[in-house]
């Protein structure tokens, strides 16, 4: 079981502010606990809750009139979102995305400080190009995130996706920018995400089994 993660002292301020959210990570590193809080109101029945709307600050990948929206909260630590992303995932986009009939959106929901920093640098790269660098962070994970120093090893990565030194280092110590990806957990929380990768599908949670197939029944109900 990992420890608390503690990203210095600016980030107790964000703590308080966020209502005293933290993390450690359950065996399997994929279950945040995290303090009690009060969870979004149902919706009323056939309603998108406000928390699963797309915003203009996410991430989505896909044509935006596509009728099935899926959105998935993740932590780039960990193991069971990388499998999702590698090996679940490229079905979907090849069958859904790019036919237009479904749009994805990535959220972050960091699981510990490596995964906060990680999601702080995805977002210092141009934005047309976010979505590839969350296929290589999650497609080489094995190679950094167990490593004795896994943000130099996530960086010298992302150097050829061109991530300079410096910018990464202006990212990481942006507090605005930690503070919007701790908003972003705190949201997915108020929606009872309490585990990585969480996904929903048209507002409504994704609870069958991870594999190409389950998703691939489901999706085929609801496309056209």
């Amino acid at each position: 079981m990992r420890n608390i993660w503690i990203l210095g002292a600016g980030v107790i301020a964000v703590v308080a502010i966020l209502g005293g959210a933290y993390l450690t990570s359950r065996p399997g590193g994929t279950s945040p606990v995290a303090p009690a809080q009060a969870q979004t109101p149902p919706a009323a029945p056939g309603a998108i809750p406000a928390g699963l709307q797309i915003g203009e600050k996410d991430h989505v990948m896909g044509q935006a009139d596509a009728a099935v929206t899926i959105i998935e909260y993740a932590s780039m630590t960990c193991s069971h979102c990388a499998t999702f992303h590698n090996e679940i995932l490229p079905t979907i986009k090849t069958k859904y995305i790019d036919t237009g009939k479904v749009k994805f959106v990535y959220r972050d929901f960091p699981l510990d400080r490596v995964a906060a920093q990680a999601a702080q640098l995805a977002e210092c790269v141009d934005r047309d190009r976010y979505f590839g660098v969350i296929a290589t962070v999650f497609q080489t994970q094995a190679q950094w995130a167990a490593g004795k120093e896994p943000l130099a090893d996530l960086l010298k990565l992302l150097r050829l996706a061109g991530l300079g030194e410096a910018q990464a280092k202006a990212c990481l110590d942006d507090q605005k920018g930690l503070e919007a990806i701790l908003a972003e957990q705190q949201g997915g929380v108020a929606l009872g995400v309490d585990s990585t990768p969480t996904l929903f599908i048209n507002g409504q949670r994704f609870t069958g089994p991870r594999t190409v197939q389950a998703f691939d029944e489901h999706l085929s109900k609801l496309v056209k």
